[in-house]
């Protein structure tokens, strides 16, 4: 358990994190909220995770917890005080020059829908890597109900060891209801999840959290060629389609400039599997071509496909990427539907 000081600091990251949810933690489908809600309790409590949840129990924390977000929806944040100083809750950069000296890492930032996001926990380590500092967080002191295991704001990486393992723990939990052959299931075999569940889990976060790092490493070098209006662009189509085509599109860029490349070079078979079982339904609906390469990698071992289909790609979402920023740019009121309709004329 953190010390004092570090108990009133989680306090009130937490209370910060409790008016997120209350805004934005119920526009998932009932089906994901309510698995979201049963592993977010199972964090809450620090509970193993193959500890079963009793029914009633999980049944009154979640309607205290939905009082309690009724009674913050329209609360207003509070500033992060440190050595009585206090800071915006989204000055991040400012924040952790005064914690990462004392092991600790914060972010604060907007997610899919202007969502915030906000975390507190140990530092692992940090270094800093081509002009941008990558922090790798361990164990979570405070954070909300949607937890990103990657995020980049700014010029900082951070990368979540805590929640990357959850949710490969949520994932696997969910593949083994029906056990499909797929890319997802054929990342779980690389490991001994039957037999060892904890230190596959902990092998399989200890490589994926490199894939991470990848797609992140992907988004900062991207961030160049989207130019400084496509952030504004994402906040004017929150809560759209638009907007997830958008994050998909900035996704697949990142990907084909850096994380594919690189795969394609290391052939790590485990971390080429749960990038395609990772990639969400819009990515692949968007992106056809990158399963097919896939597969052909599959069927023959040879991951030439997959280099080309990045080097295409590159070209490809970077000019889509641009006329979505000339539509937002030649009018804002009419772009949601427009963008949608140009990226939904533009799979590759």
């Amino acid at each position: 358990m953190p010390g004092l000081a570090v108990s009133d600091l989680a306090e009130t990251v937490q209370y910060n994190c409790h008016i997120s949810d209350a805004r934005y933690g119920a526009e998932d489908s009932l089906c994901v909220y309510l698995m979201k809600m049963r592993e977010y309790f199972r964090w809450e409590k620090q509970l193993p995770y193959g500890a079963s949840l009793g029914r009633e129990q999980v049944g009154e924390w979640l309607q205290a917890r939905e009082q309690l977000w009724e009674e913050l929806e329209q609360a207003e944040m509070r500033p992060i005080e440190i050595d009585g100083l206090k800071y915006d809750p989204f000055d991040a950069d400012a924040i952790n020059a005064r914690l990462a000296p004392r092991g600790l890492v914060y972010s604060g930032g907007l997610g899919n829908r202007a969502k915030p996001h906000f975390f507190l926990g140990r530092l692992e380590r940090w270094r800093s890597s081509d002009g941008y500092s990558v922090f790798v967080v361990a164990s979570e002191y405070a954070r909300d109900l949607t937890a990103p295991p990657a995020m980049t704001l700014g010029r900082s990486i951070f990368l979540r060891r805590e929640s990357l393992r959850r949710l490969l723990w949520e994932k696997l939990e969910s593949w083994r209801w029906n056990r499909p052959d797929n890319a997802l299931g054929r990342a779980f075999a690389c490991y001994d999840f039957e037999a060892a569940l904890a230190a596959s889990l902990d092998a399989m976060t200890e490589r994926e959290i490199n894939t991470l790092l990848l797609h992140e490493q992907g988004e900062c070098a991207a961030a160049p060629r989207l130019g400084e209006d496509w952030n504004p662009m994402l906040l004017a189509l929150a809560g759209t389609p638009a907007e997830l085509m958008a994050r998909a599109v900035r996704d697949h860029l990142a990907d084909c400039l850096v994380t594919l490349p690189a795969l394609a070079t290391s052939l790590e078979a485990a971390s080429l599997h749960f990038y395609v079982g990772n990639l969400n339904n819009m990515r692949k609906d968007l992106f056809p071509a990158l399963l097919a390469a896939y597969s052909t990698w599959l069927e023959r071992g040879d991951a030439g496909a997959l280099a080309q289909v990045a080097e295409a790609g590159r070209s490809h979402w970077a000019r889509v990427a641009a006329e979505m920023r000339a539509i937002y740019r030649a009018s804002a009121a009419d772009a949601p539907d427009a963008i949608r309709d140009l990226v939904e004329a533009n799979r590759l």
